[in-house]
């Protein structure tokens, strides 16, 4: 980013000498233990459609959040100001709620032992010297290819090309003071497609922690015409009880799923249905979820969590079996469990997959319903249920026949865990989340 100073490593020392700062004040005006996060960042934002630039934008932030304790009272505030005596401010604020809440005997920093005492290079920054002027071409350039691709595209919903870098430190009173720089790049295009007596719409994107390593824009142009034209003629499909194939670029939405409940947030608070599911077969037994958060680049990487414990490879389900909730410190001691160094959530979740492409997957499945698309929530969290409207492709002997619409897919996620008859080798390396395309044995298409 040539027009702005960056954001980046060098900005590491002074946001690491506001976090003493603000620890100092904390103390001073009586706080018994304090934690606090301070952030910058900066980035450029374009949008193109029908061949128009619409937006160029700059945007910079910065700002603070403080969680302070007295005894066993908790209070927080944050602000974007850093000066000071906005320091002091919302120290004052902080200490004011604190005083004013109750006492919770889970409340508090992380054992002091435990806190981060290495913290590995994990290679998060690499800013991307691009120019508005070149964003704005790479964005036209994306959506010309898109229009070309195909006739029946007629309009366009946008594509955007975003990039952003940024710092970001946490410290403690126990003397913990972590931080580190980050990038992230990002590519994507909304087309819209007529035909058939029908206006359909899809997308396609690409983001990477390094600019450079961004798919071709015109691929990705191309890539969200094809998408949108394969779904004109789209229709329902009466009811029936079928396979149910998610392409990859869902799936990890299903394994999302899986992490809310196991969370400990939602586990203490008994809204979920895995409570007391520790220990339990819940997927089939050539399947394992582990964590691996030291990758380097990966857009899920840290080296320490939430509360500043240093991070760790672990497994949470290994074959099939559950084997670790996801717990920060407050949780953990809510269940009266260690804290597995995820306050914050879980950094790169790997899904065990095998060797058959989503092309595969689909012959394998012989007859059923590929779903590209989801909308709405439809998840109730207590009982496992789950309902969704989709979008996708009706498949007959082992071939795709006709896009579809209109229809629900529903079933139990317990029920849906335990009936993965496969992941694909089609890996979604795009968050944070690495999952193949995944079939379930059955699930209730409602449709016509």
């Amino acid at each position: 980013m040539s027009e702005v100073e960056r954001i980046g490593p060098q900005a590491l020392p002074v946001l690491q000498e506001q976090v003493e700062a603000i620890l100092a004040e904390a103390r001073r005006q009586g706080a018994s233990a304090c934690e606090v996060a301070v952030s910058a960042g900066q980035g450029l934002s374009t949008t193109v459609r029908q061949g128009e630039v619409e937006t160029v934008e700059f945007n910079r932030d910065q700002g603070f959040g403080i969680t302070l304790y007295v005894g066993q009272r908790k209070g927080s505030a944050s602000t974007s100001a850093t000066g000071s005596e906005a320091i002091r401010e919302t120290v004052a604020a902080a200490l004011a709620i604190a005083k004013h809440t109750s006492e919770d005997e889970c409340a508090g920093l992380a054992d002091a032992a435990l806190m981060a005492r290495e913290l590995p290079e994990l290679d998060l920054y690499h800013p991307w010297s691009i120019t508005p002027e070149q964003a704005v071409e790479q964005a036209l350039a994306c959506e010309a290819a898109a229009f070309s691709a195909d006739k029946r595209i007629k309009n366009a919903d946008g594509t955007s090309l975003n990039t952003h870098q940024g710092c970001r430190v946490y410290g403690n009173s126990h003397g913990f003071v972590g931080g580190y720089a980050s990038t992230r790049h990002s590519l994507s295009c909304v087309m819209i497609a007529e035909g058939e007596g029908q206006m359909q719409r899809d997308y396609w994107y690409d983001v990477n922690r390094q600019g450079e390593l961004l798919a071709d824009a015109k691929g990705i142009g191309q890539r969200a015409a094809e998408r949108a034209v394969s779904r004109l003629g789209a229709r329902p499909v009466p009811t029936c009880e079928v396979p149910v194939l998610f392409a990859a670029e869902l799936a990890g939405g299903l394994f999302s799923h899986l992490l809310a409940a196991i969370s400990g947030g939602n586990l203490y608070r008994q809204s979920s249905f895995l409570e007391g599911a520790l220990g339990q077969r819940l997927f089939p037994e050539w399947l394992t979820l582990d964590e691996r958060p030291h990758l380097p680049r990966a857009l899920g990487s840290a080296t320490f969590d939430g509360d500043g414990l240093a991070t760790y490879a672990k497994p949470f389900v290994e074959k099939g079996e559950l084997v670790s909730y996801v717990l920060g410190t407050y949780s953990g001691r809510k269940l009266g469990l260690p804290s597995t160094a995820n306050s914050g959530g879980v950094h790169n979740l790997f899904v065990t997959h095998g060797d058959e492409d989503q092309q595969a997957l689909i012959r394998r499945m012989g007859r059923g319903l590929l779903v590209t698309e989801l909308m709405g929530q439809g998840l109730n969290l207590v009982t496992g249920d789950y309902s969704r409207g989709a979008a996708g492709f009706w498949v007959e002997n082992g071939e795709i026949q006709f896009p579809v619409q209109e229809v629900t897919i529903a079933g139990n996620l317990r029920d849906m865990f335990r009936q993965v008859v496969a992941v694909g080798r089609d890996l979604e390396r795009r968050g944070n989340i690495c999952t193949g395309s995944v079939l379930i044995e059955k699930m209730t298409v409602a449709g016509s």
